[in-house]
């Protein structure tokens, strides 16, 4: 007689994808594990991803302040950088957050296995731990919530100094007087912003014809300009050649277009490239579970090919690779499990963010998607620098654009960039969610003085009754 499976789920992976399932699951009434192959709970996202990096943007964010005191009536005569102090509060921050997850988990009931798994057939699970020893658990349902790690360039490796991915910039030990970044997506453009502040000399090289290129283009293009008033260079359809060590630091040979190769040399490297799934190791060969270039393939409810399998975050196929969008699969996968009502997720209604100087936010469509899906589309746009909140903030730059159906005022997509453009994507989200229309926000009252009233006035312009322009 076969063994009773001794969990109904078990989840493999802590991070904000994996601890989130797990924490559902024990609150839904199942008996819960969840298996961890690191010291600390809270994966990728926590210990070197979305949290540490946002904790040093603040940090940049307030040096610049000093830096520009003058301009709010305060004089600053002494002030500088202690990067140990910085780095520590960044630690901090961190550990405490990862505390407060082992604390939920415990607290819903969620037992904790350390070690590496792997799929060992129908309902089992082989779990290695740090000393070699291996035991089996066995589970009706399984999570897979194992995520990604930082690609990197054909032959080249991080040696924590001289070439970085975005492990090892978080721990650098001293502030890098230049800096060369590979990639303008999400990643590198926050460590161009980080890094400028506190006074590097930045470079971003991006081998696409534009910087963030999942945005909408004109997005795209006021970053650029952004980034370069402020002193950042960036090259785009940079096509990179040899990356080398030297004695000063490395050496990043690239070509743009049919021109010439051109050779930066800078003390340190930053790859910020794309993430690739951890699925090698899963033993998921032995499985109907499958993949499309190493990610997984699921349905509406994370299901896998495989009876009793899901998948959820970033090695999942077609999802984009943010932690809230894992935390919401996390959720579908064990509500689904428990046989409870669920919902698959509605991909366009999720927020994107970037965290850099300045700021951006944004769901849904962009223009030219819109207009490629045979919308007819109309535009409503509005400046930051017609608004007040902006100009006491001291940051007039950016704006707000909405793309809406011409006929009926569905809202397809809103992208903002500017001040806190990451909190106030939020009501736009809302507002998809809710189905409503260009008409509903601008009729919405936005409370005076206010960032989100750049929203409110990009509506009142698609709606062709915009005031204060």
């Amino acid at each position: 007689m076969a063994e009773a499976p001794k969990y109904d789920v078990v989840v493999i992976g802590s991070g904000p994808g994996g601890y989130v399932a797990a924490i559902r699951s024990g609150q839904l009434g199942m008996k819960t594990a969840i298996v961890e192959k690191d010291e600390k709970f809270g994966g990728t996202c926590l210990h070197v991803g979305c949290i540490p990096t946002k904790s040093l943007l603040l940090n940049a964010e307030v040096y610049d302040y000093f830096k520009n005191a003058k301009e709010f009536g305060i004089i600053c005569k002494e002030f500088s950088l202690d990067w140990q102090a910085i780095l520590a509060r960044k630690s901090k921050v961190v550990t405490k957050l990862s505390k407060g997850v082992e604390f939920l988990l415990k607290k819903n009931h969620v037992e904790t296995v350390r070690g590496f798994a792997k799929l060992a057939g129908p309902g089992k699970i082989s779990v290695t731990d740090s000393k070699g020893a291996t035991q089996e658990i066995t589970a009706k349902n399984i999570v897979l919530a194992t995520g990604s790690e930082a690609r990197l360039l054909p032959g080249l490796e991080p040696d924590g100094k001289a070439l970085l991915t975005n492990k090892e910039i978080l721990s650098l030990p001293e502030i890098p007087k230049s800096l060369v970044i590979i990639g303008a997506g999400a990643v590198g453009v926050e460590f161009a912003s980080i890094f400028h502040r506190f006074g590097s000399k930045v470079t971003v090289l991006e081998m696409l014809p534009r910087a963030v290129p999942l945005e909408d283009e004109e997005i795209s293009a006021e970053l650029e300009k952004s980034f370069r008033h402020q002193g950042i260079a960036i090259v785009t359809q940079a096509k990179i050649g040899k990356v080398l060590k030297t004695a000063k630091g490395i050496s990043v040979e690239y070509t743009v277009g049919d021109g010439k190769p051109q050779t930066l040399e800078a003390d340190t490297c930053l790859v910020a490239v794309g993430r690739a799934p951890n699925t090698a190791n899963l033993s998921l060969e032995k499985t109907r579970v499958k993949l499309e270039r190493g990610f997984v393939k699921v349905n509406g409810y994370m299901q896998t090919d495989e009876p009793g399998v899901y998948a959820i975050g970033d090695i999942v196929a077609a999802s984009p690779l943010l932690a809230h969008v894992a935390s919401m699969e996390g959720i579908v996968a064990v509500t689904h499990a428990a046989g409870k009502p669920g919902e698959p997720i509605n991909y366009r209604q999720i927020p994107n963010c970037t965290y850099g100087e300045p700021e951006i936010g944004s769901v849904g469509l962009t223009e030219r998607q819109a207009r490629e899906a045979g919308h007819k589309v109309k535009i409503g746009k509005f400046p930051f620098a017609a608004v007040s909140k902006a100009a006491i903030l001291g940051a007039r730059e950016g704006f707000v654009k909405v793309v809406s159906d011409e006929r009926y005022g569905e809202i397809l997509g809103v992208h903002i960039i500017g001040p806190r453009a990451t909190e106030t994507i939020a009501e736009a989200v809302m507002a998809m969610r809710l189905e409503g229309t260009v008409d509903d926000i601008a009729h919405t009252t936005h409370a005076h003085p206010t960032l989100a009233e750049a929203l409110g006035e990009a509506a009142h312009a698609a709606v062709d009754w915009a005031i204060h322009i």
